[in-house]
């Protein structure tokens, strides 16, 4: 089977959707023997959509571990005047609001909907909304009758991001749809959308790697020893609640005055935000908090495996792909009651839920799984037991594989008649 992955970022441009998309590919020729192409940009970040990362990966097209990947450069000039008129049109709801803040979002690529149209494919699946390049999918599928799957990614709390009528439009002409977890398929079902064409897909995890992962050496390299360690992984951006974490840790400190916490992740422009925060506490805890950037996979599963407890306070996340690579160490999660993590993680088995912002919660969730080893072990274990039934690599890959089949075929009866 021939696929075209249209997707915003590939390694190394690196964040959730470009490492399943990046598996799913190598995986589906490895394994099944499919040809597999990727459109891609040219961004070292998503940043560079907007002009605030100049960074770019070489134009054109190149083999890496037997996919085919093209990269497309990104037109991004003028974009504070593209956030003007957004936020104009959306601030007094006029015609093509939702259409003005996807032309900000971006990537704006020329020539990409032409491309994906002349290219000779079974099946597209694009990833994700609400970017820009999720339109140009949906224009080249139909301009060549290519059956089109959407990998949404949704966070609905993110108003901006997501009230708009274009997405919803959009999934409901494509084909299939994989969502991140059971609370995005009953989203979608809400919104109008077929339920049967909406497959639950997940992401998965190399699961012998993390559980291998040598925890005692990291901490060794950090001159740690048996001190409660909690760790946040993932990009330093504003929505993934660091801000709610700096602040509930003096609530920690105070029963466990030697607990460190390590904020690791992929630097963004909020990074020197996250900084000054840390530098407005107490010298003594200044020392307690620890700011890695860029970890290799070695590092961060190293850390994983190191710490005691893992917290992602996020406003919002369509999966929350840490959770399920702490879980594979064994470790349980703290993190927040809100749209996809609320669906992932079984509150009381494998992790705690805490409100959205409310440090003070966030504290003592932190806090009773620090105090008590025997329900740590518990919950990892949980955790580690739904990751090896659920989310492996070989099982995603299938899921999806399967949901392809299941489009081409919808889109043939559909033509049909």
């Amino acid at each position: 089977m021939k696929f075209l992955h249209v997707v915003h970022g590939y390694p190394p441009n690196m964040g959730g959707t470009q490492r399943l998309f990046q598996e799913l590919s190598q995986r589906l020729e490895q394994t099944y023997g499919d040809e597999v192409t990727v459109f891609t940009t040219n961004a070292y970040s998503n940043y560079h959509f907007w002009q605030e990362d100049a960074r770019t990966l070489p134009s054109g097209t190149e083999q890496m571990n037997g996919v085919t990947v093209r990269r497309f450069p990104v037109f991004n000039r003028f974009s504070t005047t593209r956030l003007t008129v957004a936020r104009i049109l959306y601030k007094l709801r006029l015609p093509g609001h939702d259409w003005a803040r996807t032309w900000y979002n971006g990537p704006i690529v020329p020539g990409l909907t032409q491309a994906i149209a002349r290219h000779q494919a079974d099946v597209v699946t694009a990833a994700a909304f609400p970017l820009l390049h999720m339109q140009n999918a949906r224009r080249g599928a139909q301009k060549s009758s290519k059956p089109l799957l959407y990998f949404g990614a949704l966070h609905p709390e993110d108003v901006w991001g997501f009230e708009r009528a274009l997405i919803y439009q959009s999934i409901a002409q494509a084909d299939g749809f994989l969502a991140a977890t059971s609370f995005e398929k009953a989203f979608l079902t809400k919104q109008g959308i077929d339920p049967g064409k909406i497959t639950i897909l997940g992401a998965g995890v190399d699961v012998a790697e993390l559980a291998g992962a040598d925890g005692r050496s990291w901490r060794k390299n950090h001159q740690l020893t048996d001190e409660p360690l909690i760790a946040f992984v993932g990009q330093q951006v504003a929505h993934k609640g660091i801000d709610t974490l700096i602040e509930a840790m003096p609530r920690v400190w105070q029963q466990l005055p030697s607990a460190r916490v390590v904020i690791a992740g992929k630097p963004t422009g909020y990074s020197p935000t996250i900084r000054t925060m840390v530098a407005k506490l107490p010298p003594a805890q200044q020392q307690q908090v620890l700011q890695l950037d860029s970890l290799t996979d070695a590092e961060k599963n190293g850390l994983l495996a190191a710490c005691d407890v893992l917290a992602l306070p996020s406003r919002h996340e369509s999966f929350g792909i840490v959770l399920v690579e702490a879980w594979a160490c064994g470790k349980p999660v703290v993190s927040c009651r809100v749209g996809g993590v609320a669906a992932l993680v079984d509150e009381g088995q494998d992790g705690l839920l805490v409100p959205v912002g409310d440090a003070e919660a966030l504290g003592q969730a932190l806090l009773r799984l620090l105090q008590d080893p025997a329900l740590r072990a518990e919950m990892g274990s949980a955790g580690q037991k739904k990751v090896k039934s659920r989310y492996t690599w070989e099982t995603v890959t299938a899921v999806y594989r399967e949901a392809c089949l299941a489009a081409i075929n919808r889109f043939q009866q559909e033509h049909r008649e």
